[in-house]
């Protein structure tokens, strides 16, 4: 009997330490409440009750959320996370938490975020991401926050924001989006679209000042006409792997009829593929024909060229000699009629 009640007691010793409030927090039973804020905490305490509803983590060095991290809080509905050191969130860190509606993630160190992250929040009503160094967010969450009214994403380093990711909010009404390094380019034509749309639609949002380029430097995004804006060149298509390109030579050598391969120029090819990389890709044999044909008739060219002006020089040089020979000759011919027209006169006797 006395055994039992040893037992009995230690169980409800166990249950009450794991039910308890965490040390260096306070806990508010009326309101399911754990305020574990300004504790210097570095990792997420351990048994928080599980009938929490708000828990606030701010003012702390946290420096990252493991996968399942609040799976002891699984009714919580607020968790602010602000001014910690938080650079990265796996996707896995919020599993669990179905009825989360508030999410306040400012002034950490955020990079950037996964669409997978919050595929296990589908209560979530208010994020809040602002005061981070975040450049990319995700084109698409692969399925729309039905219930996202507030939307922040002020003071980080963005440059663009897809229009999909916007679409994916269909009830968002608050969009804080400014001190930002906006690029107003061609590529952001689509979110002046969409955020003319949405204000005209009773949203608000605290607009677009554009950073770069220096043309729009400083202006508001709603602001510039759609007229200025060119349509974005399309993508230019994705090149072919190497190997498919080595592939195709191959064999378009092999149809223009060239000679099979030795047993050795197949070892060659199981060789690395960055051995073959370094190779000049082979030109196909048309290809070669007509190089092989412009290169002859250039040097025909080039030879008929010479011997005409070989012709032409010749035959300047032979006209400038005869020219010559017969001034000469006339010259001479010359002179002995006048020698002749004197001997008349000098044979006369005196």
């Amino acid at each position: 009997m006395k055994g039992e009640l040893l037992l009995l007691s230690s169980m409800i010793f166990l249950l009450q330490g794991a039910c308890g409030c965490p040390e260096k927090c306070f806990c508010h039973s009326s309101s399911n409440s754990v305020d574990c804020s300004h504790r210097g905490l570095a990792e997420i305490p351990p048994n928080l009750p599980p009938e929490t509803l708000t828990l606030l983590l701010q003012d702390n060095q946290i420096y990252q959320l493991p996968a399942f991290a609040f799976r002891t809080v699984p009714r919580l509905k607020t968790l602010n996370l602000s001014n910690n050191s938080l650079s990265e969130l796996v996707p896995e860190a919020f599993h669990g938490l179905q009825h989360l509606e508030v999410l306040n993630v400012t002034q950490n160190s955020l990079l950037s975020l996964e669409s997978r992250l919050f595929h296990f929040l589908p209560q979530l009503r208010e994020l809040d991401l602002s005061s981070n160094n975040i450049s990319h967010l995700p084109t698409s969450l692969g399925e729309p926050w039905e219930n996202l009214t507030v939307f922040a994403v002020q003071q980080n380093q963005l440059q663009h924001l897809s229009r999909e990711l916007l679409e994916s909010m269909p009830r968002v009404r608050l969009l804080l989006l400014q001190n930002n390094l906006w690029k107003c380019n061609c590529h952001l034509l689509g979110l002046k679209l969409w955020l003319e749309k949405f204000i005209y639609e009773g949203g608000i949002t605290d607009g677009i000042v554009c950073g770069s380029p220096d043309t729009w430097k400083g202006k508001d995004l709603l602001k510039i006409p759609h007229e200025l804006y060119q349509p974005c060149p399309p993508p230019p298509p994705p090149l072919p792997p190497p190997e498919l390109v080595f592939s195709q030579a191959r064999q378009h050598d092999s149809e223009q009829g060239e000679l099979p391969k030795s047993p050795e120029d197949h070892n060659v090819g199981r060789h690395d593929i960055s051995e073959c990389m370094v190779k000049p890709k082979p030109r196909p044999a048309n290809l070669r024909h007509a190089v092989a044909t412009v290169v002859i008739t250039g040097v025909v060219c080039g030879i008929v060229c010479l011997m005409m002006l070989a012709a032409a020089i010749y035959g300047c040089t032979y006209a400038a000699i005869t020219a010559q020979h017969h001034g000469r000759a006339s010259a001479q011919t010359s002179e002995s009629g006048k020698m002749g027209g004197k001997e008349p006169f000098d044979s006369l006797p005196a």
